[in-house]
């Protein structure tokens, strides 16, 4: 039997080769590789130097770069030079070494990105990918311009985990984000999404075959993000920073992005979506695209052209 899902990343791989980016499978270090979408002009026989913006899109927990951008990709390619990297242990990125922290994904990122000729961006973050962005940003100010953020921290205190995963029912963050079972994936979507979508059964048992894979390792990436409350500090940023978010994340709530705004401080700014969850870049697509670009128009006002 078909699986619905597995078709459907089928169709929108070709779909994002159609709108002119292509998968490209970037060796980080011996052990260690990422695949990148990247422009098909960058990687063609004659490859050429990409003179747009780069914008770089960071996917979250739940699925992989395709997938999670896959209503921002074709928004963007007009004007930037977009780059959509699948994480360590996603979509077609694989490492042997055993670091899993965010800052070792950052690591390797900014690795892929220089080899393939990116010298200065600006990263996208959904969810986990925010983390990632935020590490990015403080690890490389020279690569990082500046960072939109939408459903993420900067940094994952235990308390703050502890108290959003069980306030929704959960007894660990990996039962929460990786389920083994149909209704665990009802849960999960039900929770990222504030519009109910009812998707058959099938969808759900398909779903959790295809974008559930690397479990003991992607537990491992979640139990790297928590730390103590003495070793959490927020870095000075000297980027811009940028918070789109779902008015009503049942996650990530609004009033902690705006604790944070004012903790990340003046270069910080913030702005909500209604009717929007935790995954509003899939459920307010049109919407999230036009605050996106409008932001980066600011930060590169050639764009406005």
């Amino acid at each position: 039997m078909v699986n619905v899902v597995k078709s459907y990343k089928s169709l929108l791989h070709w779909l994002m080769k159609m709108v002119g980016v292509t998968p490209c499978t970037v060796e980080i270090e011996p052990g260690t590789v990422m695949r990148f979408w990247v422009p098909s002009e960058t990687v063609s026989k004659k490859p050429k130097v990409v003179s747009k913006p780069v914008v770089v899109l960071l996917h979250g927990f739940c699925g992989d770069g395709i997938i999670n951008w896959q209503f921002q990709i074709n928004a963007l390619t007009k004007k930037y030079a977009v780059y959509v990297p699948d994480l360590l242990f996603f979509g077609g990125s694989i490492t042997d070494k055993p670091d899993r922290s965010p800052g070792f994904q950052a690591e390797c990122l900014a690795v892929g990105l220089r080899k393939l000729g990116v010298e200065k961006c600006s990263v996208v973050g959904f969810s986990y990918g925010g983390m990632v962005a935020f590490q990015m940003a403080e690890l490389y100010p020279g690569l990082v311009e500046a960072v939109v953020v939408s459903g993420s921290v900067v940094a994952m205190m235990e308390s703050i985990i502890t108290n959003i995963v069980k306030g929704l029912g959960f007894s660990t963050c990996s039962e929460m984000l990786m389920p083994t079972t149909v209704k665990g994936v009802k849960d999960l979507l039900s929770l990222g999404a504030h519009i109910e979508i009812r998707f058959p059964h099938s969808f759900h048992k398909d779903f959790l075959q295809v974008m559930f894979t690397n479990r003991k390792e992607r537990s491992e990436l979640l139990e790297s993000l928590v730390i103590s409350y003495k070793d959490i500090y927020i870095p000075k940023f000297q980027q811009r920073m940028h918070l789109l978010w779902g008015e009503n994340d049942k996650i990530f709530k609004l009033k902690l992005a705006e604790n944070m705004k004012e903790q990340l401080g003046e270069k910080a700014t913030i702005q909500s979506i209604g009717d929007a969850g935790h995954l509003v870049h899939l459920e307010r697509p049109c919407v999230y695209n036009r605050c996106l670009k409008h932001f980066l128009s600011s930060i590169y006002p050639d764009t406005k052209k």
